[in-house]
């Protein structure tokens, strides 16, 4: 395989991965984001009410933003970061 094989393959699954992004978005209440990776969630929860270095959240009924797994949609998620977290709370949408 070449590079620009591998290139193109790429640009494929991000292009994939940015649709079924588009498709299930409605499906769900908070987009979390941390510094690796990008969530859909219907619930999300802090766990600990500590100030400690490393911030732990679970998200409940989610998908994740990651074009290498076989399976995005998650039952349950525990997230943990030293850094900066962002929980989106998104607008109610009319069927």
């Amino acid at each position: 395989m070449s590079a620009e094989d591998l290139e193109r393959y790429e640009a494929e699954c991000e292009l994939a991965l940015f649709r079924e992004y588009r498709d299930v978005i409605g499906m769900f209440r908070y987009v979390v984001e941390t510094d690796r990776r990008s969530y859909l969630a219907n619930k999300v929860a802090r766990l600990g009410q500590g100030d400690d270095d490393v911030v732990e959240y679970e998200l409940i009924d989610a998908w994740v933003w990651d074009m290498y797994r076989q399976s995005r949609f998650l039952a349950k998620v525990t997230i943990a970061t030293a850094k900066g977290v962002t929980i989106e709370e998104l607008p109610e949408r009319e069927l």
